[in-house]
């Protein structure tokens, strides 16, 4: 759903919660024909990026949205708040879509995805369990289109992974929520959520180093002091 909500993004004024559904439901930005898909589509952007204003995390993607300097900036900013805001997208991320990234291009094959939905369904995420056949395929389905829309993957039938260059809106906003979430500076540096990046723990350290020659963060390290201000 990232074309709705980028579209709601560009043309929306004020990102308050109450603003933000009057724009889907009422003024019907989005052009849906009845109240009740307008309502649906307003449920489900919601749940998957907040829209609103007041939530810290939303405001922390807001900032570095309208800072992103490109299309694939802000791109890879919702797929952050969409990631930091479903415990099961992060985990397909980091653990399933995080390996075909680093050896971009590579093939995503619907069954392997299957396959791992089954084994964490088994252990983190039970609510697997109970979907029926016809759910499973359509989240797949759904999840699959939106990493290509997110500049992830390309291709219609077939799809083949893309490895994201390092874009310094996203990774500011990854550093920001991690903060956010008190998470201590010698741990971020090697935080596995960088994987959504495409960025292994190993090589967060590089990342930082080649942003902050860039002038897109402040980031020293020598020892145990580390200086890092996104």
């Amino acid at each position: 759903m990232f074309t709705d909500f980028e579209l709601l993004m560009r043309q929306s004024a004020d990102y308050s919660a109450a603003a933000l559904r009057a724009a889907v439901c009422t003024e019907n930005l989005l052009g849906r024909r009845s109240e009740s898909s307008r309502s649906k589509l307003y449920k489900e952007l919601k749940g998957r990026y907040l829209l609103d204003q007041s939530h810290p995390l939303f405001q922390l993607f807001l900032e570095e949205w309208q800072s992103a300097s490109s299309h694939q900036d802000q791109a890879l900013c919702a797929y952050i708040l969409f990631c930091l805001n479903d415990r099961l997208v992060f985990s397909v991320g980091c653990d399933w879509l995080f390996p075909r990234l680093v050896s971009a291009p590579s093939a995503i094959r619907v069954g392997d995805l299957e396959s791992f939905l089954a084994a964490i369904a088994k252990d983190n995420h039970p609510e697997i369990g109970e979907w029926t056949d016809a759910t499973r395929k359509r989240v797949i389905q759904h999840y699959l289109a939106s990493i290509r829309d997110f500049g992830l993957a390309t291709g219609a039938n077939n799809k083949f992974t893309v490895r994201p260059a390092l874009h310094p809106a996203p990774t500011r906003l990854l550093l920001r929520a991690l903060a956010l979430a008190r998470v201590p500076l010698d741990k971020q540096i090697h935080h596995e959520s960088f994987k959504l990046l495409g960025i292994g723990p190993e090589s967060v350290v590089d990342a930082l180093g080649s942003l902050n020659s860039r002038g897109a963060i402040r980031f020293k390290m020598q020892a145990d002091v580390i200086e890092l201000k996104p």
